[in-house]
């Protein structure tokens, strides 16, 4: 799995995580076992990302209505969506139609900081289906990659569509009802209380093949590092 392994076993010996954490008793063999199960019940995980050791947050399918508010008091109605490995790079790409045409593109990368922060790389203008191409070549990289994400957006709508880290899909718009018609569309059903992976503890997995993936992809799309 990558980095997780060796970042535990160092923080381990310097006392990290705390002990309230569930992966603070874990032997070495305990830890492997957990980061290979993938499947819970009928949902798949990406190779992305674990839950907690204690299943606090069991991964389902679903989504739910959320609002964000911006710095001046604006609300936003946000839909996030945990979809299962097999047909969530598909969703995501249905999902990025009605931005129209033309779009902007953010790549999310947090390699190199595995102890937080990440950098966040912007295009302005690229038409829709060339990105869709682009990113269709990297789908093992954006699927199981816990370093990278990207979003998609079209400011002059508004809206924007998240395919982050955790590999949750985030849409923001002020009118969802499209979004939720091609959830719906996939078998996606609205789950008012359900709770997603990253509302718990969880870990990210990477490796050294996918940061210099990202480095590619970075490289296709022209974005270039400050």
């Amino acid at each position: 799995m990558g980095w997780v392994q060796r970042d535990y076993r160092e923080n381990r010996s310097r006392g990290i995580p705390s002990p309230s954490s569930s992966f603070a008793r874990l032997s070495e063999e305990e830890l492997e076992t957990h980061l290979n199960i993938a499947r819970y019940g009928n949902f798949t995980l990406t190779g992305a990302i674990r839950p907690s050791y204690d299943l606090e947050v069991i991964p389902v399918e679903g989504y739910r209505r959320d609002l964000f508010r911006d710095d001046r008091g604006t609300e936003i109605p946000v839909l996030m969506a945990s979809v299962s490995q097999e047909h969530l790079f598909e969703v995501f790409l249905d999902l990025l139609d009605p931005l129209g045409p033309v779009v902007d593109v953010v790549l999310e990368t947090s390699h190199d900081r595995p102890r937080g922060g990440h950098e966040d790389l912007y295009r302005e203008q690229i038409d829709l289906p060339v990105l869709k191409s682009v990113l269709l070549e990297f789908e093992d990289l954006l699927v199981n990659d816990g370093c990278s994400g990207v979003a998609v957006l079209n400011p002059r709508i508004p809206a924007e569509v998240q395919f982050d880290e955790h590999k949750l899909l985030i849409v923001y718009s002020y009118d969802v009802r499209t979004f939720e018609q091609i959830l719906g569309s996939h078998g996606i059903l609205l789950k008012k209380s359900m709770r997603f992976i990253t509302e718990a503890e969880h870990v990210h997995t990477s490796c050294e093949m996918y940061q210099e993936l990202f480095d590619q992809l970075r490289m296709r799309l022209g974005l270039d590092r400050a």
